[in-house]
């Protein structure tokens, strides 16, 4: 990604703390990566965002030490007015950086395709390694008229897209893709399924195909857009379902935006 004017890069030092400098250029090769949207200081599963980091460079680096006291300096370190997509790096020298960038604008709703190559990730658990490969899977789609590209397992099933998380409803239970493997942990569409439950709602996960989200409420879910209903299939004759429940569940979720902690941060090791 190229920088912007607003865009800044910290750099991580254990002995500095984190210290600003020029922003690395964009990579194939991130180990780990993480990013939220923080909205007038108030962001949404920020503790899930830290699990899946801190688990990703566990996965990437075992030895790896200082995790969670970048990420407390990471969190002292964002803005507490105006909407912001932070990202959160682990690159393949080993070192950790955070890049402060202005939210870009959000989409109440988004136009899909199929993306009709092989998956082109590399690790598909884990979010980093795989980013440029997704952006230009994503930058395909735009040229074809789309928002973004939903991608397929070899046996067919749907996984999610290069940029969110794949929900759908059929009748009244909420349904997300049974494809081991081929899945990143989506924050976003954790809270959303661990509310439903809370609100009685059966939540299944399913092996999907295509066509059975042929007039079905089709939801890409992610961290910055939060839940965004597919209102166009693009190239692909399916027909999208009327978005009834998005309205209401995007109250949901926008209610789960909490405070970020008080900018304090852990003292640095001595010696």
């Amino acid at each position: 990604m190229h920088a912007t004017e607003d865009e800044r890069y910290l750099g991580w030092d254990d002995g500095a703390g984190l210290v600003p400098g020029p922003a690395p250029a964009a990579t194939d090769d991130l180990l780990a990566a993480d990013s939220w949207l923080v909205e007038d200081g108030r962001v949404r599963g920020l503790e899930r965002h830290m699990a899946r980091f801190s688990q990703a460079c566990g996965q990437a680096a075992p030895d790896l030490d200082g995790v969670e006291l970048f990420w407390r300096h990471a969190v002292a370190e964002l803005p507490r007015t105006g909407a912001w997509f932070p990202r959160v790096e682990l690159r393949p020298d080993h070192t950790l950086g955070l890049r402060l960038r202005p939210a870009p604008p959000r989409q109440p709703a988004i136009r899909a395709m199929l993306w009709e190559r092989p998956d082109p990730r590399v690790v598909p658990g884990r979010k980093g390694p795989d980013l440029q490969r997704l952006a230009r899977v994503k930058a395909r789609a735009v040229a074809a008229g789309a928002d973004d590209a939903l991608l397929t397992a070899p046996d067919g099933r749907l996984t999610e897209s290069a940029t969110a998380s794949l929900l759908w409803w059929e009748e009244d239970v909420l349904c997300a893709p049974d494809a081991p493997g081929s899945l990143l942990p989506g924050v976003t569409a954790s809270l959303i399924t661990d509310r439903a439950r809370r609100h009685g709602i059966t939540v299944r996960r399913r092996r999907v195909t295509p066509a059975d989200l042929d007039g079905r409420e089709t939801w890409l879910v992610n961290a910055l857009h939060g839940i965004r209903p597919v209102t166009a299939w693009v190239r692909t004759g399916l027909r999208p379902g009327p978005a009834a429940r998005a309205g209401h569940w995007r109250h949901v979720l926008d209610a789960l935006a909490l405070p970020l902690p008080a900018p304090e941060r852990r003292s640095l090791p001595t010696g």
